[in-house]
């Protein structure tokens, strides 16, 4: 019996078929993980843009909220500024600057801007007496009839090069308790 041996040959490579068809599919799998990514990224830093700026609107209404319920009385008031007789009889202020884009809280000579990047910014004035067959108020016009104050505003910032909303509007009303 006569054994012949034959020698096998190892490949050591991929045939330009096979490379062309992996380096094909690793492309697509790559892009496919680079959208993701920018995708994730960008949703994340909306999201933070959106938590960070509702905290900001948030400790401002939070600031007004509590002054306003312990003034005296409201003494004038435009859409964008209210004038305020505080407890220590001090003139307290609200104001809105469209142009600096900006709600800033004046008392004593003191300043401090309570919102930035703030688009839009209104406040309306209100009575006691409600609206009959409702549970609205009625508006007034005469700072002396001035029970409830509502404040309304939208702020935004660019975020990746977009302008971003917090919300589509941030609005509450205030009671003026000692009235």
């Amino acid at each position: 019996m006569a054994c012949k041996i034959t020698s096998f040959r190892r490949r050591r490579g991929f045939t330009l078929a096979e490379l062309m068809v992996t380096m094909g599919i690793s492309s697509i799998v790559m892009a496919a993980i680079a959208a993701l990514s920018l995708y994730t990224g960008r949703s994340f830093a909306h999201l933070s843009n959106y938590v960070d700026l509702d905290n900001l609107s948030r400790n401002a209404l939070d600031i007004m909220t509590r002054d306003i319920r312990q003034v005296n009385f409201l003494d004038s008031f435009t859409s964008n500024r209210l004038v305020f007789q505080d407890s220590d009889l001090q003139e307290l202020v609200f104001e809105y600057d469209p142009n600096a884009k900006t709600l800033v809280r004046i008392k004593g000579g003191e300043r401090k801007v309570l919102l930035t990047e703030c688009d839009l910014l209104i406040f309306r004035t209100w009575q006691r007496n409600m609206v009959p067959g409702s549970f609205d108020l009625i508006p007034t016009t005469n700072a002396a009839t001035c029970k409830a104050i509502d404040v309304t505003w939208v702020c935004s910032r660019k975020v990746l090069g977009a302008r971003v909303n917090t919300e589509s509007v941030q609005t509450a009303r205030v009671i003026i308790r000692k009235q």
